[in-house]
């Protein structure tokens, strides 16, 4: 018994070791295991890179190369609804600010494994839109290497805009990779001022020998006029900021040209307050007009009415929009 006893003693010893070597094997197993799938994801994201900037994704694929782990690169998603059919405009500037973006990346020296642009389409992943409780398009995500997506992972598209510079930012504050954008030559600008330069030097030559033209104070005036109307309107801040023309909700079709927000608008929205004031400024110029011609009474009378129509209706609209975005003012006139 003594000797069955000490064999005992010396077994359970000799299994334990067994027992940890077999776990320390299985669990080097399963490292190589994770190892091998994360080279072939990253291999896969790369050879789809080389072939186009911005790579396409099906729910099958996002759910394995973007949210499934394991990962060491960050993914850059943009989710769009880009077919026809549902007639996107902003998805399709987006679109285009997003392909300069990912070419930039995509052909620069910095180019790496560590950082990919992909895409979903709604049309092609419905079923990601519904994971992801994401009712509007287009929207852009960061998903990181490691841990969920927080909230400053998606992209303040209302606020900031859509264009490649601000995304570029925005991706440097949360991945760390500096991109330089780099933009295709558009010479469209250049060829429109040419144009307009030609146009007016031939026209000073065909007036060259009658030149009060250039004197006249209504002319002066109508152009000083444009500037502060298109300065007014925010034309400036669209320019800076790149904001969507307007925006459509991909579930119920509505399209909205006004922004919400005092902090952001759509460049439908500043065309919108240009009219307005230019219809308040005719209004203006009329009332003027009947006060000062010395025409006949019944047809400077009908000038101020049509004058103060102007001023009073336009000026409704223009106060009832400054409600909508700026919440909790109280003043109103004639249209809520």
């Amino acid at each position: 018994m003594a000797a069955t006893a000490t064999a005992s003693s010396f077994n359970l010893p000799v299994a334990s070791v067994l027992l940890v070597l077999l776990l320390c094997l299985q669990s080097g197993g399963g490292q190589k295991k994770k190892e091998n799938m994360l080279a072939e994801k990253v291999d896969q994201m790369m050879e789809w890179s080389s072939r186009r900037s911005v790579i396409r994704m099906n729910g099958d694929k996002f759910r394995r190369f973007v949210k499934a782990p394991p990962r060491n690169y960050s993914v850059i998603v943009m989710f769009t609804a880009l077919q026809p059919q549902r007639q996107c405009s902003v998805c399709r500037q987006a679109n285009e600010e997003y392909q300069v973006l990912a070419n930039s990346w995509r052909y620069s020296s910095a180019f790496s494994n560590k950082l990919f642009f992909t895409v979903v389409d709604y049309d092609e992943g419905a079923d990601v839109f519904q994971q992801l409780n994401m009712n509007s398009a287009p929207t852009f995500m960061h998903f990181p290497a490691k841990g969920k997506p927080k909230r400053a992972d998606t992209f303040d598209l209302q606020r900031i805009g859509f264009a490649s510079e601000q995304l570029a930012k925005w991706i440097a504050d949360r991945t760390d990779v500096q991109i330089r954008v780099f933009r295709p030559p558009n010479y469209s600008g250049t060829i429109a001022l040419a144009l307009l330069v030609s146009l007016v030097g031939g026209l000073l030559y065909l007036r060259r020998n009658n030149l009060e033209f250039i004197y006249n104070k209504t002319g002066w005036a109508m152009a000083a006029l444009c500037v502060v109307f298109a300065m007014t309107s925010g034309q400036m801040w669209n320019h800076i900021r790149g904001p969507p023309y307007a925006h459509k909700n991909p579930q119920n079709g509505q399209v909205s040209y006004i922004h919400g927000s005092s902090q952001a608008q759509f460049v439908a929205e500043s065309h919108i307050i240009l009219l307005l004031n230019a219809a308040i400024t005719m209004g203006m110029v009329l009332l003027n007009e009947a006060a000062t011609s010395k025409g006949d009474v019944g047809k400077r009378r009908i000038i101020c009415l049509v004058g103060l129509g102007l001023v009073v209706f336009f000026f409704s609209f223009l106060l009832s929009i400054f409600r909508s975005k700026y919440h909790g003012y109280p003043y109103s006139f004639l249209i809520k």
